[in-house]
């Protein structure tokens, strides 16, 4: 593992992350609440690329210690691609890590279960947040735990403020922009990010491709072969 240090806006981090292999770069970026690991646990030693493996700030093995947004989670990816000298044409993101990975706007654009199209929330959910409202004045963070989803319990502060600036994002109109070539990956048993979310994301981008797979939001761990094969395949066709 190298580990990166930068600063963005004023702002330091330690950034932890893995290269692999050899050829084109490609940089795959992992979703919520996971990290470097999980990608390189699907994509390790597939595929004739030079991989980048990167812990987001907050995830991982990765510092933060401040409230960020998804645009300043594509600023900092910036800055680090530049402080290693890395311009990777091809950008894999999962989930959160798909909206980070759009608003870098690459060449190729591979989307795995991607967050960014806002859906309603079932009725469990949405008595949830309302409980949590009345109660926050008598417990506030002592009682978060209770009412918040699995992806935020036991955050730091600074990491569950992120949380709520980034959840309930609508991002159609940035990929509606990306007009670049894209590749979109789902499972057809998702439930975190809906199959309807992910044909509606291919049909905003104007040059994507679909192909929905047997699994949960965790569908890429059995597909590495198949995604990167895919992705070969459209590679190739960027330098025609």
């Amino acid at each position: 593992m190298a580990r990166k240090e930068i600063e963005v806006d004023g702002k330091k981090f330690s950034l932890a992350y893995e290269k692999e292999g050899r050829g084109p770069q490609l940089l795959i970026l992992h979703g919520w609440g996971s990290n470097k690991e999980i990608m390189r646990q699907a994509f390790g030693g597939k595929g004739e690329f030079e991989k980048i493996y990167l812990d987001l700030p907050g995830f991982g093995k990765s510092s933060n210690d401040y409230i960020l947004t998804t645009h300043d989670y594509a600023k900092i990816v910036r800055s680090f691609l530049q402080a290693i000298d890395a311009s990777p044409d091809i950008i894999f993101g999962h989930s959160f890590g798909g909206k980070v990975a759009t608003l870098l706007d690459p060449k190729l654009l591979v989307l795995l279960s991607s967050a960014g199209i806002v859906e309603p929330k079932p009725l469990k959910v949405r008595a949830k947040i309302t409980l949590f409202k009345l109660f926050k004045p008598f417990g506030g963070a002592k009682i978060r735990n209770l009412f918040v989803s699995n992806d935020a319990k036991n955050m730091p502060q600074n990491m569950y403020e992120t949380f709520k600036n980034v959840v309930d994002e609508d991002f159609r109109s940035q990929f509606a922009a990306h007009k670049k070539r894209a590749l979109i990956f789902w499972g057809k048993e998702d439930k975190a990010t809906s199959l309807q979310s992910g044909e509606m994301i291919a049909s905003l981008i104007e040059n994507a491709k679909f192909y929905s797979l047997d699994g949960d939001h965790y569908f890429f761990l059995h597909y590495g072969d198949f995604i990167m094969k895919k992705v070969e395949e459209e590679y190739e066709k960027l330098s025609l």
